[in-house]
């Protein structure tokens, strides 16, 4: 049980990861040294004081960044793959000890697979909000995206099972939305 409980944080917290990459990293920091979560053997040092503090400014970093306008395109970049990284280290670090194959296996499938969903929608959402208001909208974009990662980072810590659903939904809804798109656009560039 203690295995698929802590796939479920993972994958709730690996969603959150697809929002904002540091800030389940804070909160599984914060959620550790409050004695609220264990961490699996090898990741004690999530749940330290240096380490809360490194996450910390990171997110205080990163929020910012999403604040300014052309860097946010450039922050997406570059957050696409540290989302997928940070999603595969949040389920390694919940799974507990079990075989380090299915440990990764689980961990690089469910978390970076769900981090790269939602970072994927994020993403598509930042282009719809430039080619529809320049880029001036973005600060929207941003402000719900971080909503959303703090709101996710709390339910997965908080009421696990819950939070899975709604990732469940999430992820549902973002991957159709994506698959839908490319099937209009592979319409219309389709010569008639």
């Amino acid at each position: 049980m203690d295995v698929v409980m802590g796939l479920v944080i993972g994958i709730g917290l690996s969603a959150a990861c697809g929002f904002r990459v540091f800030v389940p990293l804070l909160g599984l920091s914060i959620a550790s040294l409050a004695g609220h979560l264990t961490l699996s053997s090898g990741f004690e040092w999530i749940g330290t004081w240096p380490a809360l503090i490194a996450f910390a400014t990171a997110t205080i970093l990163e929020v910012c960044a999403y604040y300014i306008p052309w860097f946010d395109h450039i922050m997406d970049v570059g957050a696409t793959p540290a989302a997928i990284v940070a999603g595969t280290v949040m389920v390694a670090s919940q799974m507990g000890d079990i075989s380090p194959l299915l440990k990764w296996s689980l961990a690089a499938l469910a978390g970076g697979g769900v981090s790269a969903v939602v970072q994927g929608g994020t993403v598509a959402l930042r282009a719809a909000s430039l080619e529809t208001t320049g880029g001036l909208g973005n600060w929207v974009i941003s402000t719900l995206e971080l909503a959303l990662g703090v709101v996710v980072t709390v339910l997965a810590i908080v009421l696990p099972v819950i939070c899975i659903v709604a990732v469940a939904l999430v992820c549902y809804k973002m991957a159709k939305s994506i698959l839908t798109s490319r099937l209009l656009r592979r319409r219309q560039a389709a010569p008639a």
